[in-house]
């Protein structure tokens, strides 16, 4: 039936076989090896945000050498690039992801081991989502190819996911004004293409600057800088009891002095603000920089503020997740081999009350409508143009994200096999958005009543520029 259709769709009814149809399938069997090797290039490198140059020059050389017609460093972004195939509309963008978490490495074996020469590690799978993504994006032109469909494919390289808000700025710069559909899925711990919307949310850097002094010798001549980051952080926790239930406030000190006895001059501290509507973020964020400057009137510092980057919440899309959803189960799970299975029973052992089993990466979770309580700048895409998702278990069941057993399996073939089933589905879902006239259409019906008619777009993080240095 489904042959029928897109023969009808053609209009080459006797021209297009079944192994045309299914030619995405077969270079994604043909290639497993290379988007291994890929993704492991890409762990080994464990570029953090905005410095993935390794990374993001890896992937342009073989979506370019694919026939991809390659724009590097858009939106302001030195690694941003988009790799564009084809002519003509459907326009399909696939999104991929290959920045490091800083602070946490882990080698890729089942027991606890820092690689003492590097300071980042693919915490959250991103080498796994950028090669899955360029596989899948690489697929679908073979697809088109194969079967003469008109159409174009695109595959979108977005930098610093984390805390970096990459993707706000190209849907800022217009990069996505003319796709129809976006895609792009994430590593997890498990198999799902339940539709779930994020946080919006909200970051940025406040700097006090303060006078040094001797603190014993002369305490009554400093102002401390750190006195100013510890009385808006006493501000903001007593803030806590006073904000709705979904929200959510966190923070680091990155800087608070070197010595005890010199009054530190100046002191950072870097937050962020979330919560699941992005009118109530920027509400709370006015309370949030009050405390700042009352910290810093109270303490006789001076105050910078520094946005750092901001997301809206995903706009989900029933009728792509329910359709996405439906390609996975055609599709199935992932089925470790023994050695596999050896390397997921040891990493198991480490977790304290697991809530997911070892095997449950052979199923596809049920389908359902939730909030989740992470922030992504997919949302942002999403509010631009119709977008679906999915995740896969690229990590052993019951792994926590940004955790060494995350690393750990992100650098072995447990994650590559993940990124393959990332990429079958995802190219899968593009061959029926390309085909499927009426999918289209319910979906950008669905996307304009979720939207509302009213809808202006305004970045959460202003007009600022690139915040190239965040990770410095």
């Amino acid at each position: 039936m489904r042959k029928l259709a897109l023969a009808a769709l053609l209009g080459t009814a006797s021209c297009v076989t079944a192994a045309q149809e299914t030619a995405h399938l077969e270079w994604l069997n043909d290639n497993y090896e290379q988007t291994a090797r890929t993704a492991r290039s890409i762990w080994e490198f464990a570029e953090v945000g905005y410095q993935e140059t390794r990374s993001s020059a890896l992937l342009q050389e073989q979506l370019a050498a694919e026939g991809f017609s390659v724009e590097s460093g858009v939106a302001d972004i030195p690694t941003a690039f988009v790799a564009s195939y084809g002519k003509g509309g459907p326009v399909l963008a696939i999104l991929g992801e290959f920045d490091a978490l800083p602070g946490i490495t882990q080698d890729s074996v089942p027991s606890r081991s820092l690689l003492e020469e590097k300071t980042a590690g693919h915490a959250c799978g991103h080498n796994l989502f950028g090669a899955g993504s360029a596989a899948a994006a690489i697929a679908v032109k073979e697809w088109l190819d194969s079967t003469g469909t008109p159409g174009t494919i695109r595959f979108y390289g977005t930098p610093a996911e984390e805390g970096g808000s990459g993707k706000v700025y190209m849907v800022r710069a217009g990069l996505f004004d003319d796709v129809d559909f976006a895609l792009h899925w994430h590593p997890s711990d498990r198999n799902s293409a339940a539709a779930q919307t994020t946080l919006a949310n909200r970051s940025a850097k406040f700097r006090f600057r303060g006078v040094s002094a001797h603190a014993a010798g002369a305490p009554e001549r400093g102002r401390s800088a750190l006195d100013g980051v510890e009385a808006m952080n006493y501000m903001v926790n007593m803030m806590r009891e006073h904000v709705p239930q979904q929200t959510r406030i966190h923070y680091v000190i990155t800087s608070g002095g070197n010595a005890p006895n010199v009054v530190p001059d100046y002191a950072e501290v870097f937050y962020y603000l979330r919560h699941p509507h992005a009118k109530t973020v920027r509400s709370l964020w006015e309370r949030l920089e009050a405390t700042a400057r009352g910290a810093a009137e109270g303490t006789g510092t001076e105050l910078e503020v520094e946005i750092i980057h901001g997301n809206h919440p995903v706009l989900v899309n029933e009728t792509l997740h329910k359709m996405m959803d439906a390609t996975m189960r055609e599709i199935g799970g992932i089925d470790y081999n023994a050695e596999e299975l050896r390397f997921a029973k040891e990493v198991y052992k480490s977790f304290d009350d697991p809530a997911r089993e070892l095997g449950s990466e052979k199923l596809i979770q049920p389908y359902g409508l939730s909030l989740g309580y992470g922030s992504t700048d997919v949302g942002d895409v999403s509010i631009a143009v119709p977008t679906v998702g999915l995740s896969t278990a690229t990590y052993v069941p019951g792994t926590a994200g940004h955790s060494w057993q995350a690393v750990a399996a992100a650098g072995s073939s447990v994650g590559f096999k993940g990124a393959d089933l990332a990429a079958r589905a995802l190219s899968s879902a593009a061959v029926k958005l390309y085909t499927d006239k009426a999918l289209r259409e319910a979906a950008i019906a669905e996307f304009q009543e979720r939207r509302g008619d009213d809808f202006e777009y305004e970045a959460l993080l202003g007009d600022r520029a690139p915040a190239l240095n965040y990770r410095n």
